[in-house]
């Protein structure tokens, strides 16, 4: 039966045209898609790069660009551009069938012979190149074909290289990468290999096979079934993208039986909520209609909903967020209602009101001064003793003093040289504090963690089946604890993902510790389908290279991390004022409008919720209408706190000046504190690469006066 295939990089292009545009290729795939299977509306190009090659007519000045093979059974809608480009488009690239891998390739013909006319003479003079040493027999070992080893064999360095990515085929060009950065041909076939989603025949590949080439690419196509999941799918073309699912993503997801709690891991953009998503979607299938058939847990009293599957974070923001995506992926409801989408907080405060009533949650500052009265006297601050209590305590679960005089307090620089016999007042200091804010009905949400944690264990209940978190990176081991909690110990019971390049908080944390054993259950995910490379190169300078350390004391090396995706560079824009800074923002928002991007994937980041006010009241002045980010009426605006775990096409960062980063009331003096002040800092430049690598197309970065250290120079 023939079907239609629809591009990646069509749903990019898409989402980019302007609604009157936009409208008018809806027309014209609603015309195609109705008589597709007898190639209706198709028009042959004569002087075409590749005879396979088809035009869409959209209106006068666009046209589509579709890719038709032989067959006839399958039609790839590959991009859609204005009329004299399209042209040029299918003039110059041609299709073609990795011989290795097997899967779907485009090149630039035209701009390859420019840049082996100017490679040429460059590589006479140099004398030496790129890849001397290696032999023709491990290129094809590699997919590499002999039009791309002439022009390799021409490269002099690896600059060369990098300006080759936009026009040689992708995994070609990630094959030569991986040889220029020292791999033996065997290393760089199992980096190359590991996303395949069928292994490539004995008896080889067929370079003719456009369909079977297509079918082995899903990260680069998905196919449609009909007219009407055509337009559902034209009709949220950026969310189509978000719930996009890699071929590893996908392994990782939709496997049975793992064993106990699995994670996933790895930097922006890499695919770690669409994995988590999915992971739900498939165990949600397991209750629902047509599913495996099995029932629903048994829950005695249970505190929470009664539904099989909790997926769950940090923040309300990105609460909301998965819940949109989950309706996006998850179209049926029965299905759906199986899944309880709710943060961690919400689940704790619902536990513990449950026992103890109504709660009382003070703010840090009203605390720290509230237990300054408990801190006379032992050559410390309420502040410091709050944070002893949250960062040690509650953090190692310490429940005697025995325990807290022998306990590590890693990045605790002041409490690392108190004596024993302070320790011993610090101790009680804390003791008396906590009384008199339980008396009160006082609570912090780490504490409540804990809390809920300690009811559901010494209850037994168990509320879930099976619990999915997101952004884990920045759980206090309390609501690991609670996690733990949440769910009876078993097959397929936690599925975690987070990365530790984005945490925002000063939480390292022991998995075993905390009850969650991952050993052999953990998987790395390395390729952003989000950020383009050129966002990401820039983000990753803001963090520096050096390795970090992950769940479980693993480094992990952002150098490790790449983007096959190529795009704008971004934008770094300095001002003499905040207020001309502003101005230029809404100069910039509403360009982007203009183009005809949806106010909805526009964000707009700040530092402080007081800098989010200034930017919607000058956008506001400006006629732009904004929005909180967990709402979709206007132009997203909220703190780079928020950010976590969100995604837009557009994202301008704002007031990345050094009176706002860092800010000078999260961090620690250096005087006071010397390991928590480097700390903190680490944790405000966390903030700028977490706000920077939400951009999917375009980052725009302000700041006025003098510049923030953590930029780029």
């Amino acid at each position: 039966m023939p079907q239609l295939a629809i591009a990646k990089d069509f749903l990019n292009t898409y989402a980019a045209l302007d609604k009157k545009l936009r409208k008018a290729v809806d027309e014209a795939l609603d015309k195609f898609a109705d008589t597709y299977y007898a190639g209706g509306h198709l028009e042959k190009v004569t002087d075409s790069r590749d005879p396979r090659w088809r035009t869409l007519r959209v209106n006068q000045g666009y046209r589509g660009v579709v890719l038709a093979p032989d067959s006839g059974d399958v039609f790839l809608l590959v991009t859609v551009l204005p009329h004299d480009e399209a042209y040029r488009y299918i003039r110059n690239r041609r299709p073609s069938v990795n011989r290795a891998l097997g899967v779907l390739e485009f090149r630039d013909e035209s701009g390859l012979h420019t840049m082996s006319t100017a490679l040429a003479p460059v590589a006479a003079a140099s004398g030496a190149t790129l890849f001397d040493d290696v032999p023709d027999k491990h290129f094809a070992q590699l997919g590499i074909d002999e039009h791309t080893i002439r022009i390799a064999r021409l490269l002099p360095d690896e600059n060369h290289l990098d300006a080759l990515g936009p026009i040689l085929p992708r995994a070609q060009h990630d094959a030569l990468t991986a040889l220029a950065s020292g791999m033996s041909p065997d290393e760089a076939w199992a980096q190359l290999s590991r996303d395949l989603v069928e292994e490539v025949a004995e008896r080889g590949v067929d370079p003719d096979d456009l369909v079977s080439a297509i079918r082995r690419s899903p990260d680069q196509a998905v196919f449609v079934e009909g007219p009407e999941e055509l337009r559902d799918l034209l009709a949220h073309p950026f969310d189509v993208w978000r719930t996009f699912l890699h071929p590893r993503q996908e392994r990782i997801a939709r496997r049975d039986g793992y064993a106990g709690p699995a994670m996933v891991t790895g930097g922006a953009g890499t695919g770690k909520t669409v994995t988590a998503l999915h992971r739900v979607s498939h165990l949600a299938g397991r209750y629902a209609p047509g599913g495996t058939g099995e029932q629903l847990p048994l829950i005695a009293d249970a505190p929470v909903p009664r539904q099989p599957i909790l997926l769950t974070t940090f923040t309300t923001t990105l609460d909301a967020a998965l819940r949109n995506q989950l309706e996006l992926l998850v179209k049926d409801t029965a299905r759906r209602n199986l899944v309880d989408v709710r943060n961690l907080d919400k689940i704790a405060h619902q536990v513990v009101r449950q026992v103890h009533g109504r709660l009382d949650f003070p703010s840090f500052r009203d605390l720290a001064a509230q237990w300054d009265t408990h801190a006379k006297g032992l050559d410390v601050s309420g502040r410091f003793l709050l944070e002893e209590w949250d960062h040690v305590i509650l953090a190692q679960d310490l429940r005697t003093e025995r325990d807290y005089l022998g306990a590590r307090r890693r990045g605790r620089g002041r409490g690392g040289r108190l004596g024993v016999e302070q320790k011993r007042q610090v101790w009680k200091a804390v003791l008396a504090a906590t009384e008199e804010m339980r008396a009160a009905g006082q609570w912090t949400f780490t504490w409540l963690a804990a809390e809920a944690a300690d009811i559901l264990n010494r209850t037994g209940a168990r509320p879930y089946r099976h619990v999915v978190v997101d952004e884990s990176q920045d759980l206090h081991p309390a609501k690991w604890r609670l996690v733990r909690a949440l769910a009876p110990e078993g097959p397929d019971d936690l599925f975690i993902a987070g990365d530790p390049h984005q945490r925002i908080y000063d939480h390292h944390v022991s998995m075993a510790a905390v009850g969650i054993n991952v050993r052999g259950r953990s998987h790395r995910l390395t390729v952003s389908y989000r950020s383009t490379w050129e966002i990401l190169s820039w983000a990753v300078r803001v963090l520096g290279t050096a390795p970090v350390e992950g769940f479980d004391g693993v480094r992990s090396h952002l150098a490790d991390y790449t983007s096959p995706l190529r795009g704008r560079t971004p934008v770094l824009r300095a001002h003499p004022t905040e207020a001309e800074e502003f101005a230029d923002l809404a100069r910039v928002v509403s360009e982007w409008l203009e183009a005809g991007v949806e106010p909805g994937t526009i964000a707009v980041a700040a530092r402080t919720d007081a800098l989010v006010r200034q930017v919607r009241e000058s956008l506001g002045t400006a006629g732009i209408a904004t929005c909180g980010l967990a709402q979709d009426s206007g132009v997203r605006v909220g703190t780079m706190h928020s950010m976590k775990g969100l995604e837009f096409r557009c994202v301008a960062v704002v007031a990345a000046g050094r009176q706002h980063l860092p800010q000078d009331s999260a961090v620690t003096d250096v005087s006071e504190d010397p390991v928590a002040h480097a700390h903190d800092l680490q944790r405000e430049r966390n903030l700028l690469f977490v706000a920077s690598t939400r951009a999917r197309d375009t980052l725009h970065v302000s700041y006025s006066g003098e510049p923030s250290p953590f930029l780029p120079k």
